[in-house]
């Protein structure tokens, strides 16, 4: 398994762009990040610095997501959205930008919370029409535009791995697209009541990346009950050689929410499961 550190969640004590050097002094060569700007279309010299501080660190971006809206605030994305849908196509393009810029291939599109007093059958359409434009940007990179369920309290529309796979069948079904991919997050798949190992069973060859995080809690992998060994012993044996992103808030100090994970398997090589 690929090992990568998502630096919008972990090494929050630093500035975010000193992360991706602080997980290279951590041992590891690729990172991920949830959108890492307020707005979806920031100043170039904000974009410049972020994609320098991932050069510099000699690591590489093997996860970005599109922008998601005021996530301190509680969105959880604009993909499903009708009144973000320019402000969402004018991120995509960026994020090709950024994509071709550091040749990150994966991107992740929140499809969003429950809208009050709007129809869910127009969220939807709205969602289809957005992933397929997103899906077109990103091909003329070789990218792929990947989707997940979500826990937490907000009313957000995917809470499972079939909502996800509805989703993705339709886009196919209704505009063609074949750049889309499932995230298979396992703690909020666990957190919401999903069967991780049957959906490992029937899903594995939809998942185009892995996020963890133990639970209760969300801390790092060792800290809950969730059985994430072999959850990845399942995933390598059914194919599965794409990253796993660690995507848990520490219970301690960043560094050493590492332990569980031995130096010599940090780096971009191929290993075993969790042992």
């Amino acid at each position: 398994m690929r090992f990568d550190v998502n630096c919008s969640i972990l090494f929050t004590e630093l500035p975010l762009l000193d992360r991706p050097a602080a997980a290279k002094a951590a041992g590891f060569d690729a990172v991920e990040f949830w959108w890492p700007f307020p707005e979806a279309v920031p100043p170039a010299s904000d974009v410049e610095a972020f994609t320098e501080a991932i050069r510099d660190a000699g690591v590489q971006l093997v996860g970005l997501n599109f922008f998601a809206g005021d996530m301190p605030g509680g969105d959880r994305g604009v993909l499903s959205s009708p009144a973000h849908s320019a402000e969402f196509r004018d991120n995509v393009e960026l994020v090709e930008m950024i994509g071709a810029a550091t040749g990150c291939r994966s991107f992740n599109a929140l499809y969003g919370n429950r809208i009050p007093f709007l129809d869910r059958d127009r969220q939807d359409e709205t969602a289809v029409a957005n992933l397929a434009f997103a899906a077109a940007a990103v091909a003329r990179i070789g990218g792929t535009v990947l989707v997940e369920a979500v826990s937490g309290p907000q009313p957000y529309l995917l809470r499972t791995a079939a909502d996800v796979v509805a989703v993705l069948d339709r886009v196919r079904a209704e505009r063609g697209v074949g750049n889309l991919a499932f995230l298979a997050d396992l703690y909020h798949l666990t957190v919401n009541g999903d069967d991780v190992t049957k959906v490992l069973a029937e899903h594995a060859d939809r998942i185009g990346h892995v996020q963890i995080a133990d639970a209760p809690g969300r801390h790092e992998p060792g800290s809950g009950a969730i059985d994430l060994d072999g959850h990845l012993s399942q995933l390598e044996q059914a194919g599965y050689r794409g990253w796993v992103g660690l995507e848990y808030v520490p219970s301690g100090p960043s560094g050493l929410s590492f332990e569980w994970l031995p130096r010599d398997r940090r780096a971009n090589h191929e290993g075993n499961p969790l042992a």
